[in-house]
């Protein structure tokens, strides 16, 4: 049984708790949380120990892993500390995106779990749905040809405006992530940004990219939408056919090039997902599935690794926005190692 504590324990770390508590091969042993009220009332909820002390708790239970669920600026300043304080004690750590706000915090997360020899993962949870599954599986059995190109958008409402960057930073991990996914790594970026009426941040984005791979693609981000329609959409198209994604996990459509006979994959055929909370259930699944079959801190999905190399592909397209669109290398991002202002 693999003993698993939740670090931060408001919604997101909730969610975490509940799908930890539901799996077979896990049990939720203990929460963290700075607000040691919150932690209490989480803690008697399901029976276990509550702590506002990492450090302390680490201590005194026994944990095989550590969810850190914790936010901060720009939703991911307050991952650091509490996961490179998990990884010191020697334990696995799957941290919510992003990986860390700070481009420098997590480079060193990312060195240091290697150092560590500790499995090392982040809630990069669109890209773990069955629609995904399938996509990716198409593009690995040559389905779509030689890819093409990539159309990917993400937009919700979100009136947070604490930095100039929250609207990528906090959100695009998953846009980037589910597009490495799919097309391999990001060679370069251009980007061009507004701010909606009585916006102070840049909310809503434009972005070309080209990938290592040839493919070319363009990423339409927004703060401004209403998230009562769909929130994403991913077109992936090759000399042998596209598919299309609509709203993370719901629908999917591959359309064969010389062929009228479309497939159609619905969620209610393919899994049976009953919102979108369920995708976090799906990525706590694999991580612990991951640990369970011994899975190598190299090889597991979702890896530090990946959610680095999405905050690589932000700060290049943040460069590009201060740089009136310029077009940027993002190894130029990985070269300086310098955090965007």
């Amino acid at each position: 049984m693999i003993k698993v504590a939740v670090v931060g324990v408001n919604h997101i770390g909730k969610l975490h708790c509940r799908y930890y508590q539901e799996n077979p091969n896990s049990q939720l042993v203990a929460v963290c949380d700075l607000n040691k009220e919150l932690a209490e009332k989480v803690a008697a909820s399901y029976g276990i120990s509550a702590y506002s002390d990492i450090k302390m708790m680490l201590k005194s239970e026994e944990i095989d892993v550590v969810s850190v669920a914790t936010g901060g600026f720009e939703n991911g300043s307050h991952h650091y500390e509490p996961a490179m304080i998990a990884m010191d004690f020697g334990k696995d750590v799957l941290v919510e995106k992003p990986i860390s706000n700070n481009i420098s915090e997590a480079r060193e997360m990312v060195d240091f779990a290697k150092k560590q020899k500790v499995r090392l993962a982040c809630n990069l949870n669109h890209r773990y749905v069955p629609t995904a599954y399938k996509a990716k599986e198409w593009i690995d059995n040559g389905d779509l040809g030689s890819l093409l190109f990539i159309n990917m958008k993400l937009t919700i409402r979100n009136p947070n405006e604490t930095s100039p960057w929250i609207h990528l930073r906090a959100l695009h991990p998953h846009s980037i992530d589910v597009m490495r996914y799919f097309c391999g790594d990001i060679k370069r970026v251009q980007a061009f940004m507004t701010k909606a009426p009585g916006r102070t941040v840049w909310s809503t984005a434009s972005i070309n990219m080209e990938f290592f791979s040839g493919v070319v693609g363009h990423l339409t981000g927004s703060y401004d939408m209403d998230n009562r329609h769909p929130i994403e959409f991913c077109e992936v198209a090759g000399t042998e056919g596209r598919f299309i994604i609509n709203d993370v996990y719901n629908e999917m459509t591959f359309f064969p090039h010389n062929n009228s006979e479309l497939r159609v994959y619905r969620n209610s055929v393919l899994s049976g997902i009953n919102g979108f909370n369920e995708t976090f259930k799906n990525r706590i699944n694999t991580f612990l599935q991951e640990i369970k079959d011994q899975v190598s801190p190299d090889d597991i999905s979702g890896s530090g690794i990946d959610a680095l190399a999405a905050q690589e592909v932000i700060e290049a397209i943040i460069l590009s926005q201060k740089e009136n669109g310029k077009v940027i290398e993002v190894n130029k991002i990985k070269e300086e190692g310098k955090q965007l202002l």
